[in-house]
């Protein structure tokens, strides 16, 4: 990890309530795939070019359609307002800020429209409600404002048994939980019921999200390359390799290790993203050296959030990007785009 990051993470867990700590570095079970997540990225070894004035070398990365000024983007963390009292709106600043994609959480606790209104590009993340009025309301206020792209995610048919801070979320403001999909409920329904993860969400979702929606559908939480190829035949338009930060299925494999298969599966038809355990520019180049076209920061950003607010989010996302630049050009390589998969080995485990 980063030494900044370090600090960071230092930082927040001194500032924050107790229990929104938890809730933030929480793993599930016994925690086993939550700390193998940055160890894994360790794995693998570079090969760095010699003598090929790479010179400073350029982050830029277009995916979907939309140029970006770096491939290190904001995964989508929940129930920002326990971290910063202006919650997701200081995050989308702060990407804006250094050029980067945010995914805002189906969760977030601030108004999406205030979401949009701060940020730069930005898609949002969908979890497939039980009372679908309340996520396809909310699909469509995104579109509406403006959103480039939906990212189902598809690893939570059930919410895990967390190891730490189980009783947080029920210690929230209700107001936090309702304040974007309450708007979009019947006032008959048990609301906190409605807004539960549906456990019986399918292949069939994505299409209907994107004729929903009119939005290019991406599908989070896949770690095998079946699933990659089932995911493409029902017609998403990307992947993101995750294992939800090992907070779901503890003893999940590890994004690292599942990369390659699932960008092999891919076969470069759509774009593939990853998230886990990404604690440095390193990480990151060996992750885009992999196949992957972008990748996710969740904690890291959540510790900038709560140290610093939107300038701690830029302070993460322009300091795991400068890191990156400086690994590319060590590495002898010019672009992002150069990277390939004979820049990295897999050593032994």
């Amino acid at each position: 990890m980063l030494p900044f990051l370090q600090d960071l993470a230092e930082q927040a867990a001194r500032e924050l309530d107790p229990r929104w700590h938890a809730y933030l570095e929480t793993g599930a079970g016994a925690e086993i795939s939550l700390h193998e997540a940055e160890q894994a990225w360790h794995t693998y070894r570079l090969r760095p070019r010699v003598l090929r004035a790479a010179g400073a070398a350029s982050t830029a990365v277009e995916i979907l359609g939309t140029r970006l000024e770096t491939p290190v983007a904001v995964g989508p963390t929940a129930y920002h307002r326990m971290f910063h009292e202006q919650g997701e709106v200081a995050t989308a600043a702060g990407a804006r800020a250094a050029g980067a994609l945010m995914i805002a959480s189906t969760r977030a606790t601030t108004p999406l429209a205030s979401i949009a209104a701060a940020a730069g590009p930005w898609w949002l993340q969908v979890y497939l409600t039980r009372e679908r009025a309340a996520i396809e309301g909310l699909v469509a206020e995104a579109a509406e404002l403006g959103a480039s792209a939906l990212v189902l995610t598809g690893d939570t048919p059930v919410l895990s048994t967390r190891a730490r801070g189980r009783d947080s979320v029920a210690q929230m403001p209700l107001d936090w939980h309702q304040v974007n999909l309450g708007r979009h409920l019947r006032p008959e329904v048990d609301a906190m019921r409605a807004i539960e993860q549906d456990p019986a969400a399918s292949l069939e979702d994505i299409e209907r999200l994107a004729e929903l929606s009119g939005l290019p559908v991406l599908v989070k939480g896949v770690l095998r390359a079946d699933d990659a190829d089932a995911c493409l035949a029902a017609g998403a338009a990307g992947i993101v390799v995750s294992n939800h930060g090992g907070r779901q299925l503890d003893r999940a494999v590890a994004t690292a290790y599942a990369l390659p298969e699932v960008v092999a599966a891919v076969g470069g038809r759509a774009p593939v993203l990853v998230d886990g355990g990404i604690r440095s520019g390193v990480d990151a180049l060996v992750a885009l050296a992999l196949g992957a076209d972008a990748v996710l920061l969740g904690r890291p950003v959540v510790w900038g959030l709560a140290a610093g607010g939107s300038e701690g989010v830029t302070t993460v996302l322009d300091g795991v990007t400068a890191d990156l630049v400086e690994a590319l050009s060590l590495a002898g390589v010019a672009a992002v785009g150069a990277l390939s998969a004979a820049d990295v080995i897999a050593a032994r485990r």
